[in-house]
């Protein structure tokens, strides 16, 4: 990608993120604990580098309407219809990831 100029490598990166977004949304059955359990990232964790990046460039973008954006809907409603309960199973590899992201940092 080095060989590209920055205004292609933005507008790839952008759609890339964009075709991320209909991923998750065509597979709503992924749930956010899945993802950090695999992945140490979520629908949420996009919604607040999307808020990171705006504030980095100065412009007005608050959680509220980045998750709005990345879930397709207001979240609440999006948990309603599609967040589960996570099981024990899930609760304790989450658990198990968060304890080796903290001896990485250590």
């Amino acid at each position: 990608m080095q060989h590209l100029d920055d205004a292609t490598r933005t507008q790839l990166e952008a759609a890339a993120f964009r075709r991320l977004l209909q991923h998750l949304d065509a597979n709503k059955d992924v749930q956010n604990i899945d993802l950090m359990i695999l992945a140490d990232f979520c629908r949420n964790c996009l919604s607040k580098w999307l808020v990171a990046a705006a504030d980095e460039r100065g412009a007005e973008l608050d959680y509220e309407a980045a998750r709005e954006y990345v879930y397709g809907m207001p979240y609440p409603e999006w948990k309603e219809k599609y967040q589960q309960e996570a099981t024990p199973e899930q609760q304790a590899a989450f658990e198990a990831r968060q304890a080796r992201r903290r001896e990485s940092q250590s």
